[in-house]
């Protein structure tokens, strides 16, 4: 069950999360049973200006960041040095079940992705938890930053590995109405006409969203 301080970081309450840590410092370092803390939930649900007030008062009262928080958020200087001390964070996972690269890779910059790559993070490790998913599923579903599919292909992410229901990267890309994505993916090998569980391809996903064009581009391109 959600706590209070958990819905109003939920629903982007800044001034009301302000209040409550002004009245007890201890909750800007508040987790939730799986270990999640608030500054990551803030970053799941894209509340910025939580985020970012959760990381002042982090600052201001001497909590250092985890390395799954500082990935997400795209903080250097923990990452690395957190990584340099204990090499084993770079396979570790959160109590969600996430890496850090998978973190990095759905909503911190390329630099934080490049950090973990050059400290050993695999680009194949599946996620612990429902989605079963790869770094590569997450940039694309979430960041959906070029720069950031591009080290990973670089790095050997499987390009037509398949998360739960089947989805392949290329069908995020597809959702999204992202042709420069998918043109990406394509030059790695990415299979443009594979299917997903229920039997659907990224052409019919990118159909059903309106996206009638790169539909039929995908449909047009030859079998792998």
């Amino acid at each position: 069950m959600s706590s209070p301080f958990l819905k109003l970081i939920q629903q982007g309450a800044t001034a009301e999360v302000a209040d409550q840590v002004q009245a007890d410092p201890a909750l800007a370092a508040w987790r939730d049973p799986q270990g999640v803390s608030a500054l990551l939930w803030a970053v799941y649900c894209g509340q910025t200006l939580v985020r970012d007030f959760l990381l002042a008062q982090l600052a201001a009262h001497g909590v250092a960041l985890d390395v799954f928080e500082a990935a997400a958020t795209g903080d250097q200087t923990p990452l690395r040095s957190l990584l340099a001390t204990e090499p084993d964070l770079a396979q570790a996972f959160s109590g969600d079940g996430w890496t850090a690269l998978h973190l990095a890779a759905a909503f911190g910059p390329p630099a934080a992705v490049a950090a973990l790559l050059a400290a050993g993070s695999s680009v194949a490790t599946f996620s612990q938890n429902p989605q079963k998913n790869q770094p590569l599923h997450a940039a694309l579903a979430l960041g959906k930053n070029a720069e950031t599919v591009k080290l990973l292909l670089k790095h050997g992410a499987p390009v037509n590995s398949a998360q739960a229901g089947g989805f392949t990267p290329i069908f995020s890309a597809a959702i999204a109405n992202r042709r420069d994505l998918v043109e990406v993916l394509l030059a790695h090998g990415a299979n443009p006409h594979c299917k997903s569980d229920a039997g659907k391809t990224a052409a019919d996903f990118a159909r059903e969203r309106g996206h009638a064009e790169l539909a039929a581009w995908l449909e047009a391109q030859p079998t792998k």
